[in-house]
């Protein structure tokens, strides 16, 4: 027997609309919402009636909001980091990349935008960054081809990647999980078959901490990373 085709998703919403008791449109909003992540079913209902209870302006703004951000934004080209089209200037890179006061021999490497982010927001690294994209992870099939490691040894192998600036120090910056831990480990040994300094982000107590709440994991990295007083 030939295959039935399968109905389109307005088709589905619609479907569901006639179940559920909504109009169309305000099903197939629920739906979508629904499909973001940690977004149940209830969530995305409640979601679609504050937009509803919203004024016609701030639904229409919340629109275009999502619309900018899908035509508007990219990746910098040598980096990865998030950058608006409209401010980088026809030369493709982020705001970090294009100031000319930065180290560019030093590269810090993250795994998304956010960790980015949250690093430069201190004001102590004035180097660059490269973003990831993720992490190394098998069980969840993502693998050293999937994210953006072979642009970062690119960078490393020819200067021209990097802004014209040979590459003198890595430093992984990658969150302190099996994934992370996995991933640094990797970088760690095609970066240094290509001769240049890797080091990372120290860990152990936080500022503020006694040792009793503090984790075994945490505890070991504190002792590892000991440091002289004086």
């Amino acid at each position: 027997m030939d295959a039935q085709p399968q109905p389109s998703r307005a088709a589905r919403a619609a479907a569901k609309a006639a179940n559920s008791g909504y109009p169309e449109s305000v099903t197939r909003l629920i739906e979508e919402l629904a499909r973001l992540p940690g977004i149940g079913r209830r969530s995305a209902e409640r979601l679609t009636f504050h937009i509803l209870k919203a004024t016609k302006p701030e639904a229409l703004a919340l629109a275009a909001a999502i619309g900018d951000v899908k035509q508007r934004v990219r990746h910098c080209h040598v980096c990865y980091n998030l950058m608006d089209t409209a401010s980088a200037e026809g030369h493709g890179l982020c705001a970090i990349c294009a100031e000319p006061e930065r180290d560019r021999a030093s590269v810090m490497v993250v795994e998304q935008p956010k960790d980015l982010i949250a690093l430069e927001q201190t004001g102590t690294f004035k180097g660059l960054f490269h973003v990831l994209m993720g992490r190394i992870s098998p069980l969840e099939g993502v693998r050293p081809g999937d994210l953006t490691i072979a642009d970062l040894l690119g960078r490393i192998d020819d200067p021209a990647h990097n802004l014209d600036t040979p590459v003198r120090e890595v430093i992984l910056a990658l969150n302190p999980t099996l994934e992370g831990d996995g991933t640094a480990l990797y970088l760690a040994g095609e970066l240094e078959r290509r001769g240049v300094r890797v080091t990372r982000l120290a860990r152990g107590l936080p500022t503020g901490s006694t040792l009793e709440f503090a984790s075994k994991a945490v505890l070991a990295d504190a002792i590892e990373g000991r440091r002289p007083m004086i």
